[in-house]
């Protein structure tokens, strides 16, 4: 298993509320947290000293980067519930570095680094997933990444979740998982590194996903979640949530722009 960082906290409403909030949840007490909820909770909180130039964190963190200077991308990740992380009692977060590979991809070597983290509650593990990391070379100085041309949108449908995406909600979704990457709330600095604008988290789209299933009925009860980030997604291109029924109850989930472009897919199972 390796070095193991463990973090002990008592969960309270408050992050919750928070989440709920900026989803849009109203009613409710929480007291027991939908799936992927428990990212508001039992966070590192590196000191500012311990940040690199682009805000991720460089030291003492979970993984540890595999080089100095490697861009972190999230690429995806599993979770699964074996029981209630409820509100009022302490929980304590175990996380390890599961595997790590590297392969060759068209602009210099890739780093994939595999994370596995466990939430206990009450002598209970309550909360496991898996998340998987990309680590590569930053782009060439003055490279650009090109925005997609533009498309004829496509209406969201019905049952559909149209989410408005704007630098507001980047912001506000860093602030809650404490995330200081400057890709998603300094666009001087997103244009500094390529991206044509802020760049929308790939744990918030996953978290979009879960929460519409949710909602929607079908995956009230998931207990099992896969997902993955498949292209970038841009805050001017619009955000479209879809969840429909799959084989044998499953949720088939997924995430577009505003034309058509699938940017994330994920499945619940129950």
């Amino acid at each position: 298993m390796g070095n193991v960082r463990e973090v002990t906290e008592l969960i309270t409403p408050g992050p919750a509320e928070a989440l709920a909030g900026l989803l849009g949840v109203t009613g409710g007490s929480f007291g027991e947290m939908p799936l992927l909820w428990h990212w508001v909770y039992l966070l590192d909180r590196p000191p500012t000293a311990a940040l690199g130039p682009d805000g991720h964190q460089v030291r003492g963190g979970m993984p540890v980067p595999p080089g100095p200077g490697l861009r972190r991308m999230f690429a995806g990740g599993r979770a699964w519930r074996h029981g209630a992380l409820r509100t009022g009692a302490e929980a304590t977060r175990r996380t390890w570095q599961a595997s790590a590979a590297v392969k060759q991809g068209r602009t210099g070597p890739l780093h994939f680094v595999t994370v596995r983290t466990e939430i206990s509650q009450g002598g209970a593990v309550v909360v496991s997933e898996e998340q998987d990391l990309v680590y590569r070379e930053p782009a060439p100085a003055g490279a650009a990444v090109a925005a997609d041309v533009a498309a004829p949108p496509v209406p969201a449908g019905p049952g559909d979740w149209a989410v408005e995406v704007d630098p507001v909600l980047l912001f506000r979704y860093s602030a809650l998982t404490y995330n200081a990457h400057r890709i998603h709330y300094d666009r001087d600095y997103a244009r500094s590194e390529g991206y044509p604008g802020l760049l929308v988290h790939g744990p918030l789209q996953a978290l979009l996903m879960a929460e519409l299933a949710r909602r929607s009925g079908p995956g009230f009860g998931s207990r099992e979640y896969s997902y993955r980030l498949v292209s970038p997604l841009y805050d001017d291109q619009g955000l479209v949530v879809s969840a429909v029924t799959g084989e044998g109850g499953s949720v088939r989930a997924s995430c577009r722009d505003r034309t058509g472009r699938v940017t994330a897919t994920g499945t619940l199972r129950g």
